[in-house]
Order: C-alpha cells, then structure tokens, then sequence
C-alpha cells in the first residue's frame, strides 16, 4: 500500500509539470498587471506559486510560522525563467523534506499565525493537502492573468482550447 508521503511526492511531481508551464509564460513587462484593484499583482501572485511547495518544507520541519517573528518575504522573481528556477528549488526541497519525514509526524499540529493572531492550525497532513490546493487554486488564478494578456494557455491536466487552435 502507498504511504501518504509517497502519495505527496507523487503529487508533487505530477503538479509541478503544469505549473512550470504556467510560470514560464508569466511576461516581465506585465508585472504590475492586476485585473482587479483588489487582486494581486501578476508578479506577487506567480512569486507566490513559485513559492508553495516551500510550505510543504515548513509543515514537515517546523512546528509554525508566524509572520510576526518570520516575515513572509519570499525571493523576488520578474522573468518566467526566474519564476521557474524559484519554484523548482521549492519543489526540489520539498521532496528532499518529504523522503526524510517519517509517515507519524503527518497527524502532529502545524501552525500559521501572525504573532497571537492564530490563521490556521491542521495537522502536517493537512496542511501538506492545503499547500496543494493553493498550489491548483493559484496556478488557475495566473491563468486567468495570461488570458486576459492574451497569452495563449498551455494544457495542464489535457489540452487547452490554445493546444487545439480554438
């Protein structure tokens, strides 16, 4: 039977393929594209993709993170290129954390919190499936970005109606 680390790694693999498509589009005189006033900018939304699976490290070698003693400043990226090497380096170390964990510390409790703010605590496992749900969740949001930038979209999961010529 599979272990659920192995089902992370497995996972992680498997989404770091249409992720890499996606950031590899995001354009450096875009950056500051925002379809919204209230959204992201283009560039703080794919630095933050390019970040996640680093909270797939936290919750595997830390108890928290509190934003309060560890402002949340991850490495400033502005070229697709850039995007990718950022998050393949997170990817990268998040298998490392994972083969290294051990299956029983995934039901211990991991942390976010911002001082005596607490924003979430769920088990490791928990918050190991959250960091993939934003990874899907944000990934989809950068799409939309591209899209409104008529960026053609690559396929992820299939091909995309650009894959097709629609």
């Amino acid at each position: 039977m599979i272990t659920f680390i192995e089902s992370f790694i497995h996972e992680l693999k498997h989404e770091r393929i249409g992720t890499e498509k996606i950031l590899a589009l995001c354009p450096a005189d875009k950056a500051d594209y925002k379809p919204h006033r209230k959204s992201m900018l283009l560039k703080d939304l794919a630095t933050h993709l390019a970040d996640i699976p680093a909270w797939i490290s936290y919750a595997l070698t830390t108890d928290e993170l509190d934003f309060g003693t560890n402002p949340y400043n991850p490495r400033p990226c502005s070229t697709g290129e850039e995007y990718v090497a950022f998050f393949n380096e997170n990817v990268e170390q998040a298998i490392r954390d994972l083969e290294a964990a051990k299956e029983e510390i995934l039901l211990e409790n991991w942390t976010l919190r911002n001082g005596d703010e607490i924003y979430m605590t769920l088990t490791r496992l928990e918050t190991i499936r959250h960091s993939f749900g934003q990874m899907i969740h944000h990934r989809a949001q950068l799409g939309v970005y591209l899209r409104l930038n008529d960026i053609p979209i690559p396929g992820v999961y299939g091909p995309s109606a650009d894959d097709m010529g629609l």
